[in-house]
């Protein structure tokens, strides 16, 4: 099942993705919902980040060679991360799907895409075993971790480089009936391949991060964990348009513009 959020007119709610079609519903996925009546074209609504987060969470260094790039880039030896330690992201930062993240104009020119799969809670977590995990997962979505590289390096607590508003674009969906065993992401950027590798290839899985995060966090319905990326990303230049694509689940598309002066 593909969950929305989208807006028509005035009015913002969640609905129900069938083919090309939309039912919206009353409620959310969350608490509970019901399906209403009308069938809306999906071409004819405005999609929106498919949940706003109570709280966001980003898993980063999680991918071998992701971690080996890095390294690679800084000219020291790679060390793969020892345990799954969790970070977090600001919701301003969040931007659907289609529309335009703005890179500041004081931005330098290393801004660089993180194609991420999106794990959205759909139960509370707190003490879950690795066995217990999935079963608090709701479904799945996209992230685009958008970073400033220069930025990265000075601002002590990543407050600009990951979080400045429009860096995080998250969507189309919530995807609830996701295989990550035979996924794969691919990331585009105007319609060229620029990097793809295996979802799932991760140092630390979804149920390892949600069972060990829920030893001291709780974690609620509808909070999100971004699960990091593998590879590395060219520097973006305003007009360039970033597509990441997970099987499975879909695809997130967005244009890259340089605010003016």
């Amino acid at each position: 099942m593909k969950w929305i959020r989208f807006t028509t007119g005035p009015t913002t709610s969640y609905g129900i993705v069938e083919g090309t079609m939309v039912q919206p519903v009353r409620g959310d996925p969350f608490t509970g919902y019901e399906r209403l009546p009308q069938r809306l074209d999906l071409e004819t609504v405005k999609l929106e980040v498919p949940v706003i987060p109570g709280t966001f969470y980003a898993a980063g260094m999680n991918y071998a060679r992701h971690v080996e790039e890095v390294a690679r880039a800084h000219g020291v030896p790679a060390q793969l991360p020892r345990q799954a330690d969790i970070g977090y992201r600001a919701n301003n930062a969040l931007l659907p799907h289609g529309e335009n993240v703005i890179i500041p104009a004081d931005a330098g020119d290393k801004i660089q895409y993180e194609g991420e799969l999106v794990v959205v809670m759909g139960q509370k977590a707190r003490n879950v075993s690795e066995a217990e995990a999935l079963q608090c997962v709701m479904g799945y979505t996209i992230g685009n971790d958008v970073s400033e590289r220069d930025w990265q390096k000075s601002d002590r607590t990543f407050w600009r480089c990951k979080n400045s508003d429009t860096f995080k674009p998250m969507g189309p969906w919530i995807e609830t009936d996701f295989d990550i065993s035979n996924a794969r992401t691919q990331v585009r950027v105007n319609g060229a391949v620029s990097y793809e590798f295996d979802t799932g290839a991760m140092i630390f899985g979804v149920s390892h991060f949600i069972s060990r995060m829920s030893q001291y966090v709780t974690l609620f319905p509808g909070d999100v964990i971004w699960m990091g990326t593998d590879g590395a990303s060219p520097d973006l230049r305003h007009g360039d348009t970033v597509e990441i694509a997970i099987s499975g689940i879909g695809a997130l598309r967005n244009r890259f513009v340089r605010a003016s002066a």
